[in-house]
């Protein structure tokens, strides 16, 4: 059995009002093409299909799309679990419907198992699906505890427990698979991610990963990596794409996973090239630097985090006209020099003007210090994105 595991899609995410459903768009395109042309079985999705609860309309179409196009008219079964950017509900509301094309939604956290007969390898696939087990979807009152001890282990024992539980039906004529959405201690964490363990209360132990279990395919972190200290195959797939300047530079995949029943699972990893790249900028020589990798054209598909050095703080003027010149520019950091000299200890690093602070700033000095909400930020933003495209087309 070919297994391809991926997760963390965050359909309907912006990077400060930018849209990034296009490339969420030619991700799915290059994901349909390479599980038809590494001959892909099952498809495992380990959750966060949305970036919020109440996605836009768009990025439930793209979601659906994405099934329908993956399955290939059932020949090919998808399973996918939600994440903590998921509402559950919204995630499994479709599950009967999608049934007869074998498609399968879990939306909450359960104690059994999805087995999944799969017709073009003869095999039969026994999941373990968890979906994201927040302390409320897993029913528990966790928060009376107050040590943050005693919270970390009921958590882990809790999970420890349904994956037991579940891996109690895995056999040896079958693929036995667990997949879920959580925090495992030791994983490498970027900016994106929104935490789901508190002051490590709520991270599982490799350890408490089920061991009868032939790979067990994890969703949450969006950098690719192996669990360390697992008792058996385990990994997250990463995001699809960089979803936060912390990400800038790292290479994105999707995992591949070749197992056959009774056998060890053959993990590899093959890259993907859907997606801007974010990148860092460094203009140590002022706006005139700036100015000249414009002109040259570098990194014009990207999208760009720009620490500037300046003598003096940048008009609006200044950043408009950087703006203007790379559309893809997001944040404009200034670092102001004192004296344009070359010792750089002299330097004092300002905090990032993006688009937002400075709306922000903005609406606060007009309004006698009240601060906008989240809302009213987000309308802004996107306004403000309309407008510069609509100046561009002209």
């Amino acid at each position: 059995m070919r297994i391809l595991h991926t997760a963390d899609w965050h359909f309907g995410r912006t990077l400060e009002g930018r849209s990034r459903l296009a490339e969420q768009e030619a991700f799915v395109d290059e994901l349909v093409e390479l599980v038809s042309a590494e001959r892909i079985d099952v498809v495992l999705m380990a959750g966060d299909v949305f970036d919020s609860v109440n996605p836009p309309a768009a990025a439930e179409q793209l979601f659906y799309e994405s099934l329908a196009r993956l399955s290939d008219k059932g020949r090919r079964p998808i399973a996918v679990i939600s994440g903590n950017h998921d509402h559950p509900e919204r995630i499994s509301a479709a599950c009967s419907l999608l049934l007869e094309h074998r498609i399968f939604l879990f939306g909450r956290p359960q104690a059994s198992v999805c087995r999944i007969d799969v017709p073009s390898c003869g095999e039969t696939m026994v999941l373990a699906p968890l979906a994201y087990p927040s302390e409320s979807r897993l029913a528990e009152l966790l928060s009376t505890e107050h040590d943050e001890t005693a919270l970390r282990d009921r958590y882990d024992d809790r999970v420890r427990a349904l994956f037991e539980a579940m891996a109690a039906s895995f056999t040896a004529e079958t693929v036995n698979v667990a997949m879920s959405h959580l925090y495992v201690a030791g994983g490498h964490a970027s900016d994106s991610e929104r935490p789901i363990e508190v002051g490590g209360a709520y991270t599982v132990a490799a350890e408490s990963l089920p061991a009868s279990a032939q790979y067990v395919a994890l969703g949450h972190l969006h950098r690719p990596q192996d669990v360390r200290r697992a008792r058996t195959s385990a990994r997250y797939a990463g995001s699809p794409l960089a979803y936060s300047f912390s990400e800038a530079g790292h290479a994105k995949s999707v995992t591949i996973v070749d197992v056959q029943p009774g056998g060890q699972a053959n993990v590899s990893e093959i890259p993907l090239s859907a997606g801007k790249p974010l990148v860092r900028w460094q203009a140590k020589e002022g706006l005139a630097q700036v100015y000249r990798w414009c002109e040259e054209g570098r990194d014009r598909s990207g999208w760009i985090d720009l620490e500037l050095y300046v003598t003096e703080p940048l008009t609006m003027e200044d950043i408009q006209r950087l703006r203007k010149l790379h559309p893809g520019l997001i944040y404009i950091r200034p670092v102001l020099r004192d004296e344009p000299r070359e010792n750089e200890a002299s330097a004092v690093s300002r905090e990032p003007l993006s688009l937002a602070e400075m709306f922000r700033r903005f609406y606060e000095r007009q309004t006698g210090g009240h601060s906008p909400d989240d809302e009213l930020v987000r309308l802004f933003l996107e306004l403000a994105v309309e407008e510069e495209e609509e100046g561009e087309g002209e």
